[in-house]
């Protein structure tokens, strides 16, 4: 009896041991930079169209990129054609960079890949926003003696291409426009630990863009985020020095709540919902998060809780997030605007995914921007 109910305890303990280390992985997987995976498959193309392998993705209606030949070609496809024996074709609308090929590929909302002056048609500066950490590279775009600008930041394991498509909008309202990379980016400074902060530290990369803003005549300051830069925006306009000269927020399908996204990254990752906590509580853990999962600093999740911190908003915010969002569920972004509807305006689309809003209905996206930052006027 007693040699079975150590085994038994033997047995108990080594599975506490194993679901730690299962929800460690998943901590660790969280916040390490890793480039994004192809999701698709080229089977066929021509001069005008582009067949693919079909899903809810590439079969999704509106504009879309594609990467492709191993990442070293750019192309921006228009709607659907067909829909046939699980391959879809769609517009060939045209080529940024390189040649298309055969073979994995993938899929995305970019649209505009760059270099902006080819994709987008619109010439923009190549500059350096000196951060805390270093240099880290931007692109710029100067309305004559515009005192607006507006700071875009993307989201996690994205890069500063995924921000173009909000720059003819605001060059049209004239704001300049300054799309910023941040830690961890190709090109920018490593992290210290070389993990992402999901927001809690990244937010000095974009304090520090304000300042460039700033130091070139900037009154006025918006500041817009796609995902896990929408986690980064929030926590800019609570903690910078500069917060007083933003104006608004402009969020495309944000993490309000890290610890709601966390739980329904573990669920899609079939974990059960007790290693998804014990992974966020590694994740914040003053003991453990640096042996567990490698940070520097443990991540104040609560702080990242705009559901249970709307009392904490000062700035207007436009709120644009797909119901249907298999990424960034779209309920903290419905709760937040419930708490704040006095400074909250939620935007809600439909078979969009995950920020690909203005892709399913561009002229829709423009508008409510047009309308939510037009009025921001510097006297």
């Amino acid at each position: 009896m007693l040699t079975a109910a150590a085994t038994a305890g033997s047995g108990a303990i080594a599975g506490s041991i194993g679901a730690v280390g299962v929800a460690a992985y998943f901590a660790r997987r969280v916040v390490t930079p890793e480039p994004p995976a192809d999701d698709t498959t080229v089977r066929s193309f021509t001069d005008l169209t582009v067949t693919l392998a079909a899903d809810a993705a590439t079969t999704a209606p509106g504009r879309y990129g594609l990467w492709a030949t191993g990442g070293s070609a750019h192309v921006r496809l228009g709607e659907v054609m067909s829909v046939e024996r699980k391959e879809v074709t769609r517009e060939l609308l045209g080529v940024d960079f390189g040649e298309l090929s055969v073979g994995p590929a993938r899929f995305n909302g970019y649209f505009y890949a760059g270099p902006p002056a080819q994709s987008l048609g619109v010439q923009l500066a190549d500059v350096v926003v000196d951060g805390p950490l270093g240099g880290m590279p931007a692109w710029e775009s100067r309305v004559l003696d515009s005192r607006r600008w507006a700071v875009l930041v993307h989201g996690r394991g994205a890069h500063r291409a995924e921000c173009l498509r909000a720059v003819e909008v605001l060059d049209a309202l004239g704001i300049n426009t300054l799309t910023v990379s941040y830690r961890n980016d190709p090109g920018c400074p490593a992290a210290p630990d070389g993990l992402y902060n999901l927001g809690l530290s990244e937010w000095q990369d974009v304090d520090a863009a304000i300042a460039y803003a700033e130091a070139h005549g900037a009154e006025d300051v918006q500041l817009f985020g796609w995902s896990m830069g929408g986690a980064t925006v929030l926590q800019t306009a609570d903690r910078s020095p500069r917060a007083a000269l933003v104006s608004r927020l402009v969020l495309d399908a944000p993490v309000v709540d890290w610890g709601n996204v966390l739980a329904f990254q573990a669920g899609l990752n079939h974990l059960p919902p007790p290693i998804g906590r014990v992974g966020q509580k590694l994740l914040s853990s003053r003991r453990l998060h640096r042996r567990a999962v490698g940070l520097g600093e443990p991540l104040d999740l609560a702080r990242a809780d705009w559901v249970t911190r709307a009392d904490d908003l000062t700035k207007p915010v436009l709120l644009i997030h797909s119901r249907d969002d298999d990424f960034v569920p779209f309920g903290p972004s419905q709760d937040l605007a419930h708490e704040r509807p006095d400074l909250v305006r939620l935007e809600a689309f439909d078979l969009a995914g995950h920020c690909r809003e203005w892709n399913v209905d561009s002229e829709r996206w423009e508008r409510l921007v047009r309308a939510f930052c037009a009025p921001q006027l510097v006297p």
